[in-house]
């Protein structure tokens, strides 16, 4: 078995949907027009059950197939990212400051292609819910959009999605039993020193010195903290302070983040930095403050789920396109919150040699939208089999 036929017909169509949501970015929870063109394409398929204003724009459609069964949620995101485009496109983003630069206008137009499928042909039993997402990059949509109580309301028994990898032979998917992406947390770092002058500094409390001092302490949770079979990235990536060669400042911040996969090792890092931060800041005679700010939980895949969507995209691509063993990356993703909601697995697709996601040259390869989609409405099929 191979990419549906039917999808691949579409082909050209698909592309045509892609390039008109990349054309027309939204951010965050505001994807009021992307909603409304995939709304409109819905009614076009014939589907009428939608719920829309979920999460601000996000929305869910249900598919009823031929008889009973349980529901399983398909998850596609919508929004785009605050940066300007420079791949000079004819469909490039009409739109200064917003860019579809991970992907998010493919995945949209891949669930769309799956609803039509699925719609026309009800080749299942059970239920279909098409979940449509906004706010993927940075405001938790997904988090959201379970808060508002989406797993119950829809009585959603197993949920699904898939990711663009660039980089990744196209066509080829991955996915892993257990962590699949990291949690992401964002850290703060202030420091009350005393400024002067340059040289004279005798006279003041130099803040630069603990920011280095702890910046290089940092490091340590990693290296003699953490089991070195444990996976723990602990980043600096900004420092801010002085304003001249010969000014000492009076503060000092360090921003930066940490990327973990067990939450016992997310705890550690969080109980060392504090630590670090309040000694480094007493050893210099001054004060420092720490905001720790957890974000998107691990993305952790239930073994069995993932097995199940493993041997489904073997189906579409072939045994040897898929791999059910994929390394885990550090990136961050919040499909975990219904993940952690509702068994089920998330997946990538290459995307081929591209620029990588989050990148001004990044464009989606419309060639694997039928390969998405034919994944999608396989999956379906498969775990909701006609009796």
């Amino acid at each position: 078995m191979a990419v549906i036929n039917r999808i691949a017909g579409w082909a050209e169509e698909m592309a045509g949907w892609r390039r008109h949501i990349h054309q027309n970015p939204e951010l965050g929870l505001d994807c009021h027009k992307t909603a409304a063109f995939v709304v409109e394409k819905l009614k076009e398929f014939g589907i009428t059950d939608i719920h829309e204003g979920i999460a601000e724009s996000g929305l869910v459609a249900i598919i009823e197939g031929h008889g009973d069964g349980p529901t399983i949620g398909l998850r596609a995101d919508m929004d785009a990212l605050p940066m300007d485009e420079i791949t000079g496109l004819p469909y490039a983003s009409n739109t200064p400051g917003k860019m579809h630069a991970c992907g998010h206008d493919g995945h949209t137009t891949m669930l769309l292609a799956a609803a039509r499928y699925l719609a026309e042909t009800r080749n299942f039993a059970g239920k279909v819910a098409l979940i449509f997402q906004p706010a993927e990059e940075g405001e938790g949509g997904g988090r959201i959009m379970v808060e508002d109580g989406m797993m119950d309301r829809f009585d959603i028994k197993e949920v699904y999605g898939i990711h663009n990898a660039p980089g990744e032979p196209a066509g080829h998917i991955g996915t892993a039993p257990g962590p699949l992406m990291a949690a992401v947390d964002t850290f703060w770092i202030d420091i009350q020193g005393v400024g002067g002058h340059g040289a004279m500094p005798y006279q003041t409390k130099d803040p630069i010195m603990p920011a280095v001092a702890m910046v290089q302490a940092l490091q340590t949770i990693v290296s003699r903290n953490v089991n070195a079979l444990d996976q723990l990235v602990v980043t600096v990536t900004q420092i801010h302070a002085g304003s001249g060669t010969n000014i000492i400042p009076d503060t000092a911040r360090i921003v930066g983040t940490v990327r973990s996969f067990k939450p016992e090792i997310r705890d550690l890092a969080e109980a060392r930095m504090t630590q670090i931060v309040d000694h480094q800041a007493k050893v210099f005679d001054m004060e420092a403050t720490l905001v720790y700010e957890r974000g998107y939980p691990a993305t952790v895949n239930d073994p069995e789920k993932a097995a199940f969507a493993a041997e489904v995209a073997k189906q579409v691509v072939g045994e040897d396109r898929v791999n059910a063993k994929s390394e885990p990356i550090m990136a961050a993703e919040d499909f975990s919150y219904m993940l952690e909601a509702r068994p089920g697995a998330y997946l990538f697709l290459g995307q081929g040699d591209t620029a990588v996601c989050h990148h001004p040259a990044y464009d989606f390869n419309d060639e694997i939208a039928p390969v998405g989609a034919s994944f999608f409405a396989r999956l379906i099929e498969t775990a909701l089999p006609l009796k």
